[in-house]
């Protein structure tokens, strides 16, 4: 890990002593030479090859929206609840129209990652650096031609790395960058593109992250009556981190087919300042983090009607926990867990518009250190496609979940069977016009964790596995108008109705890496999605393009009347959020806004007024200047997030940076 750290800051300073040379030269180009650049916005005018609603992120939208990880770019999803806890090491996780982070299927280059012992994938540790899109579909993505395991979600994430794209003249590409902040800060990168023949590109990207994480907090609570319990000022301690990512792969082409070949690889060491809870604000919890994984996939076209995919993939997770804190029990625990996972998928088509598809799956997980327990899982999906006239879609599938489960503590482990049927529409009434009729019903089966079932003192073998059954309708409707004023507009919004049966739910205990498990029984979940898109192209080169999202959320606990807590919202779900991103590009220059708002919302099961936790919003702003030199482009970014210095929590008694700043210098040649 040090060797790379030296490395990277290497680089960095290299680049950073670049930065007045290349400015230099940039301006006595552009003393005789006039370049004129629009701002690049990815836009799709006729949406109706997706059967499925999606949400993406491409280009110059990810690149102006103040977002360091992955995460950070997924507020800006409409239906997305992020669990943020604070600071840039802070464990970051989302969920998609309050079905839980463990239904959500994020995929990487195609291939699911996962995390057997907790369910969760910690969006934190994934960069945007080197990420071309990422998409979000609620229900399953509009291919029938995928793994089984990606029609086994409630909703999927899927994070496209960057393509390398070669002129006839090139060999290979360098991206080097440097970003320093508030926090102490500081982010090298380098990334490498290589054409090795004319169908076969070699890509290597890494980065050091490395941040006190201290940032000054304000600490206020009242109490039911009105009365002020609490109001301090303090620094946010133990949050610092220093993490290495490296990645890299290899791919190819040929005449009828491609594959791919990835590894990736992050490590870190972090603390977790932890829950302020009666107004102390010092924890001794630490965190180690590896992560590693190596995937490869082939696809080949047999014929003109017969295609076939395979995927592979081997994962190691190490993680050290450690909790020192003098007030509660010492905790010094390793976990180690591993995962081989193998897919094979078919597509044939019966006729030009009819396909059907068959695929396998088969994933292995172990986790030996607090309970010796494996776990086989194989999926069998069936599916077909069918269009009319490019006016009527249908999209239906069957997906087989069958699940081995090994508990040397146990000889009773039962074996799990189910059977999830999926069907999605899309229907275009008007030929000249761009209005889209779409509907869904999916059901989707989700096994619980590791640590739901074994985990020592909130484990519970005897657990169910959830049962999610979603209903939706919505529509959609584009308006481009290619170079006129009002280049394009768009406007979209579903209605959904969501049912878990047995759901599972975990949130912080005091300790962030420790959970309480609860068993909900049955949630009812109602919503709205909405979205709009509008891009006006003015003269003198000026670009604007605007884009809101609105939820509305009703999730309750329907599990029995009793209850004191019956049919109120779950923890943590708003009734309101939403976010609204401007982008304003003039020649090489573009400034972002960003906006984004959190309803009021409950931090326990029941909804009184001593869990009420208050709204709250945050507003980022951006600028990007680009100087270009023949092969050279230099990019300088100036970020500031928070520019209201709002106080607020994501998560109650895990408060967010106050106003910080970002500045970044990007070299690519």
């Amino acid at each position: 890990m040090g060797i790379c750290k030296h490395v990277l800051l290497s680089i960095a300073v290299v680049c950073m002593s670049l930065i007045p040379m290349v400015e230099a030269m940039a301006q006595e180009q552009l003393d005789s030479i006039s370049v004129h650049t629009l701002n690049e916005v990815v836009v799709t005018a006729n949406r109706f090859t997706e059967v499925i609603p999606s949400q993406k992120l491409t280009g110059k939208e990810l690149e102006g929206l103040n977002s360091l990880s992955v995460a950070d770019a997924l507020r800006y999803f409409s239906g997305v609840q992020l669990k943020d806890y604070g600071g840039v090491g802070g464990i970051k996780t989302v969920n998609i129209r309050s079905m839980g982070s463990e239904q959500m299927g994020v995929f990487y280059n195609g291939i699911q990652l996962g995390n057997a012992q907790n369910g969760q994938v910690d969006l934190g540790k994934f960069s945007l650096e080197n990420i071309e899109e990422i998409s979000l579909y609620n229900g399953q993505r509009s291919d029938i031609f995928q793994t089984a395991r990606e029609f086994g979600t409630a909703g999927s994430i899927y994070l496209t790395t960057r393509r390398p794209r070669f002129k006839a003249d090139e060999k290979a590409h360098l991206k080097a960058g440097l970003k320093v902040g508030s926090f102490d800060f500081l982010n090298p990168s380098i990334l490498c593109e290589y054409k090795l023949t004319d169908d076969i590109y070699a890509t290597f990207n890494a980065e050091w992250i490395n941040s006190s994480g201290k940032y000054e907090f304000r600490y206020r609570r009242v109490t039911p009556s009105g009365e002020l319990a609490y109001d301090t000022t303090a620094v946010r301690e133990n949050g610092d981190i220093d993490a290495v990512r490296i990645e890299g792969g290899v791919q190819g082409y040929m005449p009828r087919g491609k594959w791919k070949a990835y590894m990736y690889h992050y490590t870190s060491e972090r603390g977790i300042p932890g829950a302020i809870v009666n107004n102390v604000w010092h924890r001794g919890e630490r965190l180690w983090d590896r992560n590693s994984f190596a995937q490869a996939m082939f696809e080949y076209d047999i014929t003109p009607r017969l295609s076939t995919k395979v995927h592979a993939k081997y994962a190691f997770d190490y993680t050290h926990y450690v909790n020192n804190d003098d007030k509660l029990i010492a905790v010094d625990n390793i976990y180690k867990q591993r995962e081989v996972y193998a897919s094979w998928a078919n597509k044939y088509t019966i006729l030009h518009n009819w396909d059907v598809s068959l695929a396998y799956d088969y994933q292995w997980n172990q986790l030996s250190e607090y309970r010796d327990v494996e776990r086989n899982t194989h999926w069998v999906s069936l599916a077909t496609a069918y269009a009319l006239d490019d006016c009527f879609k249908v999209q239906a599938s069957a997906l087989a979940t069958i699940v081995d489960e090994e508990d040397r503590a146990r000889d009773d482990v039962p074996d799990k069977f189910k059977v999830t049927p999926a069907v999605f529409l899309s229907y275009k009434p008007f030929d000249r016009a761009d209005l889209v009729l779409r509907a869904f019903y999916k059901q989707s089966y989700r096994m619980p964790t590791f640590n739901d079932l074994y985990y020592t003192d909130m484990g519970n073998a005897y657990l169910k596995p959830e049962l999610a059954t979603q209903y939706n309708v919505g529509v959609l409707y584009d308006l481009d108008r290619n170079d006129k004023l009002f280049s394009f507009f768009r406007i979209g919004a579903d209605v959904y109705y969501n049912k878990v049966t047995d759901k599972i739910v975990a949130y912080p205990k005091g300790q962030q890496f420790r959970w309480t498990m609860l068993n909900l029984g049955v949630v009812d979940i109602r919503g709205i999605d909405a979205q709009a898109m509008a891009v006006f192209r003015f003269p003198y080169h000026i670009e604007l393009t605007a884009k809101l999202q609105y939820s509305y959320q009703e999730a309750i606990d329907i599990t029995n009347p009793h209850d004191t807590y019956y049919r109120h919202q779950i923890p943590y779900v708003p009734w309101h959020s939403g976010s609204a991103v401007v982008m304003l590009g003039w020649r090489d220059w573009t400034l972002n806004y960003s906006f984004i708002y959190v309803g009021e919302r409950y931090n326990q099961q029941e909804n009184i007024i001593y869990n009420y936790t208050q709204p709250w919003y945050t507003n980022d702003v951006s600028l990007i200047k680009v100087f270009r030199l023949k092969n050279v482009v230099l990019k300088a970014t100036l970020e500031v997030n928070n520019l209201l210095d709002q106080d607020y929590d994501v998560i109650l008694n895990y408060p967010m940076p106050k106003r910080n700043y970002r500045v970044g210098v990007t070299i690519e040649i």
